[in-house]
């Protein structure tokens, strides 16, 4: 029986404000630990790529988004490195209006989150444009 491929999901979030993109830093992750990333997360089983991103919004900075307030601004196909069968659906939101007080709620898988100038970003996950999803 032929093998098919297996899709991975997740959503990205882009908050810009003043110029400055939010980023964290993975901490004790065992996956590009070091490197900064957006707020992000794989998709659960029965979940949108809307819905995912407003749950990891609260799970990993605490605040509240609405779905008037995103829009989609990238959408990324990719091979998995690890499994040859095994492909990536990333989709990427950006969001210049939320609810609460941006904080670090998983200290134990984040060591940093804070703004940065568009100009001076430090090393990401993605080599995609962030000026580009700003638009």
């Amino acid at each position: 029986m032929k093998k098919r491929h297996q899709n991975t999901s997740a959503s990205y979030l882009a908050l810009f404000k003043d110029n400055k993109i939010l980023l964290l830093r993975r901490f004790n992750t065992g996956y590009e630990d070091g490197n900064y990333s957006m707020v992000a997360g794989h998709v659960d089983s029965g979940e949108t790529f809307t819905q995912c991103i407003i749950r990891e919004a609260k799970e990993e900075a605490g605040i509240t988004l609405r779905p008037e307030d995103l829009r989609v601004a990238h959408v990324m196909h990719r091979n998995s490195e690890e499994d040859e069968y095994s492909e990536r659906v990333d989709v990427f939101f950006v969001a210049e209006r939320w609810g609460g007080e941006i904080t670090n709620k998983e200290p134990h898988k984040c060591d940093d989150l804070s703004w940065f100038d568009l100009d001076n970003i430090p090393k990401i996950l993605f080599r995609i444009s962030i000026k580009q999803l700003k638009g």
